[in-house]
C-alpha cells in the first residue's frame, strides 16, 4: 500500500505562500515556479519542467492543513550547478539534502481533501513502528494540468 524510497537532494526553487487555503496557495506557488522555469529569470532562459511539483504541508493537531505551504520544484540537472536567479523575489533557491521517504500514490486531480485523506491512510499503513517527521509532509503532483487521465499524485512522509 506504500513504498519506501530514496529521493535525491539538490537545488530547488521554493516559494512560500501563507494566509490562504491550501488549494489556492498551492496553485499560486506553482504558477510562480512555472514562470521561473519558463524563463522569468535573470538569464531569460527556459529550463524545462521537472516533476514532481512538491508542496510542503503543515498539519494542524486535527489533521487539517495550516494556511501555509512551501511549493518547490527541483531545478533541472543542467542548471543545478548555477541556477538562474528568479525575477520574482518571493522565489528562493534552496539546497536540499537527499532523504528517504514513505510514499503513497493516488490518481485524479488532487486537492487538499485528497492529500489529507491519503496522509491519514499512509499514517495508518505505517503504524506506530515507523519513525518519520510528523510536523510536515510533502504533497506531490507529477502531471501538467491538461493531462486528464492516468494522473499521479503522492503523499510523502520523511523518514527520521
Amino acid at each position: 500500500s506504500y513504498e519506501e524510497r530514496a529521493c535525491e537532494g539538490g537545488r530547488f526553487a521554493v516559494v512560500e505562500v501563507a494566509g490562504k487555503p491550501f488549494d489556492e496557495a498551492s496553485k499560486e506557488g506553482a504558477v510562480k515556479l512555472l514562470k521561473y522555469v519558463g524563463g522569468t529569470n535573470d538569464k531569460g532562459v527556459g529550463m524545462g519542467m521537472t516533476a514532481p511539483v512538491s508542496i510542503t504541508a503543515f498539519p494542524a493537531e486535527d489533521g487539517s492543513l495550516q494556511q501555509k505551504v512551501k511549493v518547490s520544484l527541483r531545478i533541472p540537472s543542467q542548471f543545478q550547478a548555477n541556477p538562474p536567479c528568479p525575477s520574482d523575489e518571493s522565489i528562493k533557491i534552496e539546497e536540499r539534502q537527499g532523504m528517504t521517504i514513505y510514499s503513497m500514490q493516488f490518481g485524479g486531480y488532487a486537492k487538499e481533501v485528497d492529500y489529507v485523506n491519503y496522509a491519514a491512510k499512509l499514517k495508518s499503513a505505517l503504524g506506530s513502528e515507523a519513525a518519520y517527521h510528523k510536523d510536515f509532509y510533502f504533497c506531490n503532483g507529477y502531471d501538467p494540468p491538461m493531462k486528464p487521465y492516468g494522473r499521479r499524485n503522492e503523499v510523502w512522509f520523511v523518514k527520521e
